[in-house]
């Protein structure tokens, strides 16, 4: 993928109608004055091109007007006024007019024709004869603080029902006020880019519009690019050069030449300017059998002031999934939810679903009524509500910079995935070790502590590869310390871990101690990197764990130096191999900081989205503080993520080897550059059921690497709540078990527990550790193709009904169903099986299922495991350790499909090198099984990069889904060589054929030479 570079246009150069918003958004930008509400983006170069294109403004038939680039933005501002008039002189009355993109029909081609449209003086007055219906309202009166009163609404120019139960105070529901159909917009012209797939609308507000918010734009913007044949942007702003817009490095759009037409139409409709219809606009999905609409404006009014913005649309069904991070459901109820998003630092409550928490992800997952998928995201990091209505609808609420809309047609939940991170960044490929099992918790009080617990976690031969440290070990809190009283012998236990085969990670906090001592505080101070106050002078000061507290601004261009300076002086003492991000929403123990907010807007703005306690900086800085870009009302949200990519790049540059990074707080993109743990839950069960959903969450948000603790964080967890949630944790794509302070120890080695909880939790880590090799590839074509991970059962049967509020079980992939114990003293599970045979990924019994639920044992010390048919999956014989499991012989599982067929893939290579892929130094090996004509495994070498498969041999194959009987003589080949027959045991009551590899020279197969693996036998029929 091309990343937009500061000097290159995202569509091909700079004749835009805004050269800035034409050059690279991904920088981090606004450099205007700071400090005020509205600095914006970056001045690029190239502005000064001043190709003559054509603005065409409605009603003027064939008359055109020409505008230079330079001028054209300026004019239309300074003269709204006089073009007001001269359309009302030269325009008449409209029936309608639509604009399609993508048609190329003579009939569909007429419909694109640009009509007449007047633009009146005076706005027509708002009616409510004609009374909203309840499920499809809009509230007018959304506040939290104050309760809405009928004199109250209609001063709004909103209706008032004085039957409805909702009037704001929080509260949401069917609402008493809400806005009447009817927009203070009206279209005054349209210009359409040759050659740049790209069409401009401008919107003129009415005199006397309704406006619930102050500052009202007069102009606004509407930007359609059809960016590839699955991607359209439509961008809605101002003609505000300064305005903000999200300072992420997106990445460009790559066409797919199969698929030369669009998927997606986009249309806009104008009724007569007396009526009381909406400004509206939609997204139709194109091609694949359906013209459904996937978006629908004509919900609700657009509003768009200098503080608010809201934008309401239909959806085509109420299958809505995403818009994150909140404790909830996998599927949203679209029963008047509202998730509020803005980045804070609180407890996982499942009582408060709508509760914001560490991130921050406006991208949503809609399942229409034929299964198809397609996905919308709104690129705004301000502080927003949004709501899930009954009708359905969705209700955006922000509280500033624009309304960015990115819409990615599928139609399959994976290609959602896949095209959404093609545009934020596909996920970052983790280091081997780093799948393997991580343990943590704050309390180790000493690093004699520390290193008793690698010992007795040894000595039950756990399978572990990371040890951790929370921020007992710094001295006095400080980041980039360690306490050489407690933890003097910490530099000895990270060599002894690595002697091992084992990594070590550590947590390090942004807030840097403002004391003199401190010389990362006085390098931060000449740097001149540190988040300023309200004034923009000296750093504005919180307090976290070190006490007092400034902050580094990592959208400043010396920050990463800074950080990667700091972390490599760290390095130099304590020999780490990843970095924990934690309390960067960013955490504060103040509100706002220790001198108080000043008054502002910014620190009472006239909205404040409901879960935030109407104090948008509470537990947190104060907006009015200046960051290099803007200030923090905008960027608040995105601190995690610039932390994490600053981080992520010294630690790439440190050890010039993966690693890895896990952040708390994270944003669209920030898979690209760490993983995420679901922050402080609890010890209950409860908690451990609410982790699905959420890591499930997170696949569809681009950040596969990610996982709850293991065990809870709060709260000491019982022996049978500790061994369940071990087995689910095993299938984690993160596993770290973490636990507070004070807490009891419940590492897996801990005395307090039995042997059985051992033996159980030794299992369920082995059985990971025997798949890492099928997980590894499903990151690799996350990394590769930006698919997911961990999956919701409905990203691949989106057709059954019954998958669609499943989140009880997940995918890992495609072919493996995880069905987790989550009751207490329950002893068996109720799991569901879409449609096909699955296999006892143990025993290799089938599962027929139509689409059933049957009830599968689950004795404590076992976690159900499916493989799906049709599916192979590499394995590779477990140790304690991926460094030593690495070396061990490989295996392959075949579970062969009702057709007699089967498929699988195995990536590898040394697990840490930076250019694994643009180096070329991996393996990839296609797997197919065909039992026609004859019965043969093959195995065929994609790529061969990666010298260490030459050694690397495999060892067994397990067949399910075999008629096979203890009288059958079965013969096995590899190439020409048959097998003696004690190397083939067949299970008759299972259907399964296991096949051993001798380990002489003759049979020497390693991963990187191609081999056929042929099967005879005496009968036929062999397969189902």
């Amino acid at each position: 993928m091309a990343r937009f570079s500061d000097k290159e246009s995202q569509f091909g150069g700079s004749q835009s109608f805004r050269a800035a918003d034409e050059e690279q958004r991904g920088l981090l930008s606004d450099r205007s004055t700071p400090g005020t509400y509205g600095e914006g983006r970056a001045h690029f170069q190239n502005t000064e091109y001043e190709e003559e294109t054509n603005l065409v403004l409605s009603g003027r038939s064939a008359a055109e007007v020409t505008f230079t680039d330079k001028t054209k933005r300026s004019f239309i501002h300074r003269h709204r006024g006089v073009i007001g008039v001269l359309l009302v002189l030269v325009t008449s009355a409209v029936v309608g007019v639509a604009i399609y993109y993508g048609v190329n029909t003579a009939e569909e081609s007429k419909e694109s024709d640009i009509g007449p449209t007047s633009l009146p003086i005076t706005a027509p007055a708002p009616t409510c004869g004609e009374p909203v219906p309840s499920s499809d309202r809009v509230d007018c009166y959304p506040h939290t603080d104050r309760l809405a009163t009928e004199p109250m609404c209609t001063a709004r120019g909103c209706c008032w029902d004085e039957s409805a139960p909702v009037r704001g105070g929080g509260a949401v529901g069917v609402p008493a006020c809400y806005y009447p159909r009817y927009t203070p917009y009206q279209l005054a012209a349209h210009h359409q880019y040759p050659g740049f797939e790209r069409y401009v609308l401008m919107l003129v507000r009415e005199y006397g519009g309704i406006s619930p918010y102050p500052d009202p734009a007069e102009l606004v913007y509407v930007d359609v690019y059809q960016q590839t044949e699955s991607r359209l942007r439509v961008k809605i702003s101002t003609p505000d050069d300064n305005r903000y817009e999200v300072p992420l490095n997106l990445y460009d759009g790559v066409r797919d030449p199969s698929s030369p037409e669009n998927r997606y139409t986009f249309s806009h409709h104008l009724k007569q300017p007396d009526s009381l219809d909406l400004f509206t606009f939609t997204v139709q999905r194109r091609g694949d059998g359906s013209e459904r609409t996937i978006f629908n404006s004509s919900a609700g009014p657009l509003i768009f002031t200098n503080q608010f913005m809201q934008l309401t649309a239909k959806l085509p069904s109420p299958y809505v999934y995403g818009l994150g991070e909140h404790v909830d459901n996998l599927l949203h109820s679209v029963n008047w939810t509202q998730l509020t998003l803005f980045s804070r630092d609180t407890f996982p409550d499942d009582r408060k679903p709508s509760e914001d928490l560490y991130g921050v992800h406006p991208v949503y997952m809609n399942i229409e009524s034929d299964g198809k998928a397609h996905g919308v995201l709104l690129l705004n990091s301000n502080a927003m509500d949004v709501i899930l209505s009954p009708s359905p609808a969705i209700t955006y609420r922000t509280t500033g910079g624009v309304l960015d809309f990115y819409f990615f047609m599928g139609p399959t939940p994976d290609q959602v995935v896949q095209q959404y991170t093609q545009l934020v960044g596909k996920p970052f490929m983790p280091a081997y070790w780093a799948l393997g099992f991580h343990l943590c918790r704050w309390g180790y009080e000493t690093s004699n502590h520390t290193k008793e617990v690698v010992e007795r976690m040894r000595a039950a031969e756990m399978p572990y590869d990371v040890q951790w440290n929370d921020i007992d070990y710094m001295a006095d809190h400080e980041d980039f310390t360690y306490d050489e009283e407690r933890y003097g012998g910490l530099p000895q236990l990270v060599e002894n871990l690595h002697r091992h085969g084992q990594r070590y990670v550590m947590i390090v906090d942004p807030g840097i101690a403002n004391r003199t001592t401190n010389k990362w505080y006085a390098n931060g101070l000449a740097m001149n990197i540190f988040i300023k106050d309200h004034n923009g002078v000296k750093p504005i000061i919180g307090k976290v764990w070190p006490d007092t507290t400034a902050f580094p601004d990592f959208t400043h261009d010396l920050s990463t130096l800074y950080w990667t300076t700091a972390l490599q002086d760290f390095h130099a003492d304590i020999n780490f191999d990843g970095i924990w991000i934690d309390m960067n929403e960013p955490s504060n123990f103040v509100d706002g900081s220790v001198d108080g907010c000043p008054q502002s807007p910014l620190n009472t703005p006239p909205y404040v989205p409901a879960a935030l306690d109407n104090l948008i900086y509470r537990k947190t800085l104060c907006m009015t503080a200046r960051q290099a870009t803007s200030t923090h009302y905008n960027l608040h949200s995105l601190y995690g993520h610039t932390e994490a990519v600053a981080t992520m790049s010294a630690l790439t540059d440190i050890r010039e080897k993966r690693g890895i990074v896990i952040s708390r707080s994270t944003f669209s993109g920030s898979g690209n550059h760490t993983g995420h743990w679901l922050g402080d839950n609890a010890s209950e069960w409860p908690d451990m059921a609410e982790s699905i959903p959420g890591m499930l969450d997170f696949s569809i948000f681009g950040i596969p690497l990610v996982g709850a603790d293991i065990c809870g964080f709060r709260g000491n967890s019982t022996e049978k709540l500790c061994m369940r949630w071990m087995q689910l944790g095993s299938f984690y794509p993160f596993s770290r078990n973490h636990n507070i302070l004070g807490a009891e120890a419940q590492d897996p080695a801990a005395p307090r527990f039995s042997e059985a909880f051992r033996n159980s939790t030794r299992s369920a880590l082995l059985m990971r550790y025997r798949l890492l090799p099928y997980l590894y590839t499903l990151f690799f074509m996350a990394a590769t193709r930006g698919s997911s991970v961990a999956r919701p059962l409905f990203f691949e049967y989106p057709t059954d009904i019954n998958t669609l509020a499943n989140h009880r079980q997940f995918l890992w992939g495609s072919d493996l169903l995880i069905s987790p114990v989550l009751t207490e003293d329950a002893v068996t599970v109720d799991a569901y099986f879409p449609g096909g045979t699955w296999y006892d990924l143990r025993t290799g019994e089938a599962v027929v299922s139509n689409g059933t639920t049957k009830t599968v044992n689950a004795p404590l010390d076992i976690i159900p495991l499916h493989i799906r048919e049709g599916a192979i999956l590499p394995t590779q014989e477990p140790n304690v350790t991926t460094n030593s499991s690495r070396m061990n012989p490989f295996g392959v599982m075949v579970a062969v499909g009702e057709d007699g067929r089967a498929f699988g893939q195995l990536y590898f290579d040394d697990g840490e090198t930076l250019k694994w892929y643009s180096g070329k130094s991996y393996t990839l090996v296609n797997f197919t099984f065909l039992s026609e004509p004859e019965m043969q495994l093959r195995s065929s070498i994609v790529h061969q990069g990666y010298h260490g498969a030459n050694t690397l041999l495999i060892r067994d194959f397990t067949f399910y889904g075999t008629m096979v009987k203890e009288s059958m003589n079965v013969t096995v080949h590899i190439d020409d060589d048959r097998l003696p027959s004690q190397y083939v045991t067949v299970d008759p009551a299972n259907n399964v054929l296991r096949i051993t590899v001798p380990t002489t020279e003759q049979y020497r197969q390693p991963i990187s030479q191609a081999f056929v693996l042929s099967i005879g036998v005496e009968e036929e029929d062999l397969f189902l």
